[in-house]
């Protein structure tokens, strides 16, 4: 075993000594606990609170020296190690704040971001004596009754632990992550100061943008915990994986759990390219647009279709493989959507894009960004007046940064506030979208993301889904032919979109019982204002036609005959012969 010249973490210069005591109130995340514990202990926050303030004190007075010596330009390489030292050197938290920023090329200059970079993987090692000890200890055997092959040092180092390259006994290359020693404290101390400072700051931040801020530092906090235990992270890679079992484009590494534990985990080695390394994906013959495509298409998967995502998507953890898919690696810090909320984000999104700012005022208090008790009435054209201009003519002209920043001006006017559960949605969010303008500046996130909600939508394999379409589809008891257009040409730019198939399982929810509804609303709209609305049918045919080939419109309806049963036929012919009135038929079409 090799010993590296590392620079540790804070309080791991005290003791580096494996399986050090840790009392159990910081083993977990429990805030009154935690404060308990250092409520008796004052020299330690205080040590901790004058170290972050002096620290980040000298910083700002550097910044402030070059302005006055005029050597801004000079000094900016100097200035962008120097914070990324800093944020070293202050510990794992402070590391995770810098992770998060060097994914948005659109806020931090290039200069910081090019540095902050370097806080995804190449933070400093600890010693590998240690490290090889923890492998040891966790695993009760020696390193040789499990690996063939362990790397002398680690090939990666991140804020909570490092990585090894192995190969095991039965021949497997793997990765074996080691947790950083003594990581408890460390993030309880500075939870607890983040949680301090949140309590003090709120009442004098404007309106409501302080409310909560406390419960967002506990879920900041119960997520970080939760990423030290590599047990827990074994359980969610093999979720997700799960979830995108049958989706070839993304991979996630197999777990071996007869060589991991609570702070070893041995996993599959991943052969590939950091998502922002455009120059070895162009080398490998990979476009970074497609890449691009499936990053987007499934983080949106992971929010709006199964509920669990992952929450930390920073460049260090997803790759670009030879092959073409995208892998996620990591997933210590994972959150889980309830059923309902996911239903009301895509309304959200597509009352956003139709435009239909008093739904989707309904949906900020239905997601808890605004109080039940809120009168919504004003807060309808203050969303139109800032939303809108941002949306603009074309939904493809705004990306969610854009969004937040207009947003944030209605926090300062009207009772908005941000739920503690989307505080982990909004940052895996905003990170996959500058991981998105690393790699195209142009990049405009509904390009990608709206298609893949339209095709969920006409495709609505789900009775929520269905009623989500027909809430698109029909407004003020009228039927929307311009909003089905839009649907169905937004979708069609989606590769994976075909419409016979969708047109095949809208059939068969016309010809169920759950599609009585929707069956007498066509007839209706077939027909309303006393005439066939047969434009509307020719522009969606020509919308259409060139997708639906005579050979393929053959297989369908054969496959759709032999699945259609006489109860089906009978349930329709009822409903259709006493909507129509055929004695007016004429004098409607002549009209």
């Amino acid at each position: 075993m090799q010993k590296n010249n590392s620079v540790d973490f804070p309080v791991e210069e005290a003791n580096k000594s494996v399986g050090q005591y840790q009392p159990a109130e910081l083993k977990r995340y429990n805030p009154e606990a935690i404060a308990r514990h250092y409520r008796y202990r004052p020299w330690l926050a205080w040590g901790r609170l004058l170290k972050i303030i002096w620290s980040f004190a000298g910083f700002i007075v550097s910044l402030k020296w070059d302005e006055w010596q005029n050597q801004v330009e000079q000094n900016k390489g100097k200035r962008a190690i120097q914070l990324r030292q800093l944020l070293t050197r202050l510990g794992p938290t402070f590391i995770k704040v810098g992770q998060a920023l060097s994914t948005r090329p659109d806020l931090i200059r290039k200069d910081f971001l090019e540095e902050l970079v370097k806080l995804q993987d190449q933070l400093p090692p600890f010693d590998n004596a240690i490290a090889y000890a923890i492998i040891e200890k966790e695993l009760d055997c020696a390193i040789s009754d499990v690996y063939s092959e362990l790397s002398p040092n680690p090939v990666a180092a991140a804020s909570l632990g490092q990585v090894y390259r192995g190969r095991l006994i039965s021949g497997e290359e793997v990765a074996v992550k080691v947790q950083r020693p003594n990581l408890h404290p460390i993030l309880a101390l500075d939870l607890y100061l983040m949680r301090w400072a949140a309590s003090w700051l709120a009442p004098w931040l404007p309106l409501n943008l302080g409310h909560d801020l406390t419960l967002i530092v506990d879920e900041f906090g119960t997520k970080l915990f939760e990423e030290i235990d590599y047990i827990n992270e074994g359980r969610n890679a093999e979720k997700f994986a799960n979830n995108f079992r049958n989706d070839p484009q993304v991979k996630v590494p197999a777990i071996y759990w007869r060589c991991s534990s609570n702070h070893v985990l041995t996993l599959e080695w991943i052969n590939g390219f950091k998502l922002t390394d455009t120059q070895s994906i162009r080398a490998a013959g990979l476009d970074p647009e497609v890449i691009i495509q499936i990053g987007v298409t499934s983080g949106l998967r992971q929010l709006l279709e199964f509920g669990f995502f992952h929450a930390d998507p920073h460049p260090g953890n997803l790759f670009a493989m030879p092959d073409g898919r995208m892998a996620y690696i990591d997933f210590g810090m994972m959150d889980q959507l309830e059923e309902i909320t996911k239903e009301t984000l895509v309304d959200a999104l597509v009352h956003l894009v139709n435009k239909d700012y008093l739904d989707l005022a309904t949906d900020f208090v239905n997601l808890g960004f605004l109080t039940p008790d809120t009168n919504i009435c004003p807060i309808v054209p203050a969303l139109e007046a800032v939303l809108g201009d941002a949306i603009g003519k074309n939904v493809g002209d705004f990306n969610f940064k854009t969004i937040t920043d207009e947003f944030s001006e209605l926090m300062y006017e009207y009772p908005f506030r941000v739920p503690a559960k989307f505080a982990l949605i909004i940052r895996s969010l905003v990170t996959q979208e500058g991981i998105a303008l690393s790699l195209n500046p142009n990049f405009k996130i509904v390009e990608v993301g709206y298609p893949y909600i339209a095709r969920r939508l006409l495709t609505g394999e789900s009775p929520q889904l269905r009623r989500r379409l027909l809430n698109v589809l029909f407004k003020d008891g009228k039927f929307q032919w311009q909003r089905l257009e839009n649907l169905i040409a937004i979708a069609r730019t989606d590769g994976s979109f075909d419409v016979l198939p969708t047109a095949q399982m809208g059939l068969q929810y016309l010809l169920s019982e759950e599609g009585k509804f929707l069956r007498r609303q066509l007839v209706l709209a077939l027909t309303e204002d006393d005439r066939l609305h047969t434009q509307e049918v020719q522009r969606l045919w020509e919308l259409v036609k060139d997708d639906i080939k005579p050979n393929r419109i053959f297989d369908v309806a054969i496959g759709f005959l032999t699945n259609l049963s006489r109860e089906s036929v009978a349930a329709i012919v009822p409903s259709a012969t006493t909507l129509v009135n055929f004695d007016n038929f004429p004098s409607a079409i002549g009209r």
